[in-house]
């Protein structure tokens, strides 16, 4: 559980605005940021002009922002990335110091690319880096990118979508576990996302790819599959969950759609399970006490 572990939040606050500029006025995190005076300034005169405790729509200016938090919901650091046709470029921070070597780059950076390509669906990610910036440099190798050009004072590195679904699937991130989907779920799941895709749904587009998937009569019963009924803690709380489908959804019943928070967090978990997920502004610990229903389990393979 002590894993580095990384959420990338599109809501900013006016704290939020305080400590990014703070971030932004210490010449060690800003060394290689080329126009990082400039922002820094350009926040401190949003937040002297606007007095609304809501920054979000400022930051998005040009491209989309996202606050980097912490298993512990602090903030650590930023991501920026501007799409241009099928491009995108992804500009990455890790505000404080103290944060520098714990891995949280590379954790950022893997949440990026889930946006990058399941959210904003790019062809390619971009991350240009000055050649002295040895810990970014690491960084972005170590999550697959490939050098695509440099100059004496930059290097660009570049990610394909082909690329990335490939390192998604044979490379799980250190801070979660392998699931498993059966291929009958997996048709159904990706057969609703494109026929109709909800909103903030790249989370459970991203599952489905990452999945392991085996035949419904193979797959291990202690696994949530569709349809089955498992009791959870979340953090301190001790819940009877079912995960269904959008059309059988019922939160006051315990019934949770695969594309809520908890649905999608607990697709393909096993028991004994444990791991950190965002939901609703938050960041939950979730452990998968035990499988109560599996339909593959119980033979009942139409559901």
């Amino acid at each position: 559980m002590n894993k580095p572990f990384i959420s990338l939040c599109p809501e900013i606050t006016r704290s939020d605005a305080l400590m990014l500029r703070d971030w932004l006025e210490d010449k060690s995190v800003t060394r290689y940021l080329s126009d990082s005076r400039d922002v820094s300034r350009s926040i401190e005169q949003v937040l002297g002009r606007v007095q609304l405790p809501i920054l979000t729509h400022l930051f998005n200016q040009g491209g989309r922002f996202f606050m980097a938090y912490d298993r512990h919901d602090e903030p650590v650091g930023f991501v920026r990335l501007v799409k241009t046709d099928r491009d995108c470029e992804m500009v990455l921070v890790i505000g404080n110091r103290d944060n520098w070597g714990r891995q949280l780059g590379a954790s950022a950076i893997r949440e990026g690319m889930k946006l990058a390509f399941f959210d904003m669906r790019a062809d390619k990610l971009v991350a240009k880096i000055h050649t002295d910036n040895e810990r970014s440099l690491k960084a972005f190798l170590r999550s697959g990118f490939l050098l695509d050009s440099e100059t004496p004072t930059m290097k660009s590195f570049a990610m394909s979508s082909e690329r990335y679904l490939r390192i998604l699937r044979e490379t799980p991130a250190p801070h979660t576990a392998d699931i498993v989907i059966t291929e009958i779920d997996k048709a159904r799941l990706k057969s609703l996302l494109d026929i109709e895709p909800a909103t903030d749904s790249f989370e459970l587009a991203h599952e489905v790819e990452r999945a392991i998937v085996v035949d419904p009569r193979q797959v291990s019963e202690d696994v949530i599959t569709m349809n089955s009924k498992a009791v959870l803690h979340v953090d301190d709380e001790k819940v009877e969950v079912a995960l269904v489908y959008p059309e059988d959804a019922d939160d006051h019943a315990g019934k949770f759609s695969v594309y809520s928070d908890l649905g999608t967090a607990i697709l393909g978990y096993k028991e004994g399970d444990a791991f950190h997920w965002r939901m609703r502004h938050r960041t939950r610990q979730i452990r998968i006490d035990k499988v109560l229903y599996q339909p593959e389990a119980a033979g009942d393979f139409h559901l």
